[in-house]
């Protein structure tokens, strides 16, 4: 997903956005990347325009008058939308470019309004420099109860992570990237970055009341005549977001640092209908399914998707990965057998009852029922049976939930087209899988079983 240019292009093109920003008005933004201040990165982000200034502004974190004072940025961020990349002299693919110098510690963004780029790019250097320090970057959400009890989610958009994650009963930590040391979690940022398709205050109350002054919205359309967003319209693109400070949450914890995660979910919105709606997965089938990071594309998220696709993006974020996905994988491994009271579970968002266009959508009432009774440690004493092809442990009973809808072939009108679906998707999984490189065996041997 990421493609590798020469130093020489790299040159080239940086002397291109030196020249472009001579003489212009420029917006600077100064602050941190890591909540905890013994693991914390300054940043520096140049900006062209104020609406990306005013993102990063509420997304990173803001350095009080004296850390300004002897601030010093680790990263710079340079971003000029104006600037059009000439892909055959600059040696890449398009006039859209968000390039890495990891040696530099720099990034330069062109061609691109979409502010996204920055925070993206961001993460993605923190996915390198953190590993170097014993700590595991993770893409996903965290919060936690009254009691001190952490809880991670990680799914790829579109998968429920910021809305799963707000829950009005628990305080939370950050709703996308995140660090886990050896002292316990911490928030990279100081803002959060929600989707805003389909958005409505019944059910998710905390991001609507959220996006208020001082809120940064992208991609969504406004009335023309009363300036009302309109939540609905995807016509430009589903991928509608909002970025809004972390104290916009009422129940926000700041600093935002927590205990070793108690409690671990996967989310994946499964279209195949096949995956239950939760299930505990062991240490090394937890290593398997973070290298997988599976989930199906939906319309919005990606350019060209109409119908939703299977795919597969190792810790929930490939493209952020600098490294290979072992590395990360191996790191949460260490954190997993460090703390062996941490429970993992995958989390089926998607279908159920049939394949995408048969089955239904997994009732939010009951993924929210069984997150909660994940988080609160009410499956610690329900009894589980083993999937006969994905070998994940599937609950017998869980409060408040239908026990018809947790083993989902029982939710299919045919068994043996539950079985044929099943199978494939396990296919699926191991194709995926065998490209990887520097695995323990063991952790190979936690996948599906196919014939």
């Amino acid at each position: 997903m990421n493609v590798p240019i020469s130093e020489g292009n790299f040159d080239r093109l940086f002397r291109r956005v030196r020249s472009y920003v001579q003489g212009r008005d420029l917006y600077i933004f100064d602050g941190f990347v890591g909540a905890d201040t013994k693991r914390r990165f300054g940043v520096r982000i140049i900006n062209e325009l104020a609406s990306q200034n005013l993102l990063v502004h509420q997304l990173f974190i803001r350095p009080t008058d004296e850390e300004l004072q002897t601030h010093n940025p680790d990263f710079t961020v340079i971003a000029v939308p104006g600037l059009h990349a000439d892909p055959e002299d600059d040696g890449i693919n398009s006039e859209a470019f968000i390039v890495l110098n990891l040696s530099k510690r720099l990034v330069i963004i062109g061609g691109s309004k979409y502010a996204g780029e920055i925070k993206k790019s961001v993460f993605s250097l923190m996915n390198y420099f953190m590993t170097k320090a014993d700590v595991l970057p993770m893409h996903c959400a965290a919060n936690v109860d009254d009691a001190g009890n952490t809880a991670l989610f990680f799914g790829l958009s579109g998968t429920g992570k910021t809305t799963l994650s707000a829950d009005p009963e628990r305080y939370l930590i950050g709703d996308d990237e995140h660090g886990w040391s050896e002292d316990g979690i911490f928030n990279f940022e100081g803002g959060c970055y929600g989707k805003t398709i389909a958005l409505y205050r019944e059910n998710e109350p905390q991001i609507w009341d959220a996006i208020r002054f001082g809120s940064m919205m992208e991609n969504v359309v406004l009335d023309h005549y009363t300036r009302i967003p309109d939540y609905n319209d995807g016509s430009l693109t589903e991928n509608t977001r909002v970025a809004y400070p972390i104290d916009y949450i009422p129940n926000a914890i700041i600093p935002s640092i927590g205990s070793h995660p108690k409690t671990i979910l996967f989310l994946a919105a499964d279209a195949f209908g096949v995956l239950p709606p939760i299930s505990k997965l062991t240490r090394e089938q937890a290593m398997y399914h973070f290298m997988s990071g599976y989930t199906s594309k939906v319309a919005g998220t990606e350019r060209g998707i109409k119908e939703p696709e299977a795919t597969f993006s190792a810790g929930f974020g490939k493209c952020f990965l600098p490294l290979e996905a072992a590395v990360y994988a191996n790191l949460l491994g260490k954190r997993l057998a460090d703390h062996p009271e941490t429970n993992v579970y995958l989390v089926n968002t998607g279908w159920s009852g049939g394949v995408y266009g048969v089955g239904s959508r997994v009732s939010i009432k009951y993924t929210r029922a069984l997150v909660s009774a994940a988080v609160n440690g009410d499956l610690d004493n329900v009894e589980f049976h083993e999937h006969p092809i994905f070998k994940i442990w599937v609950p017998n009973a869980v409060p408040g939930v239908p026990t018809e809808i947790l083993d989902p072939v029982k939710t299919w009108s045919d068994s043996q087209e539950y079985e044929k679906q099943a199978k494939y998707l396990a296919k699926l999984f191991v194709e995926n899988f065998s490209k990887y490189v520097n695995v323990p065996e063991e952790v190979t041997a936690a996948g599906p079983v196919v014939d």
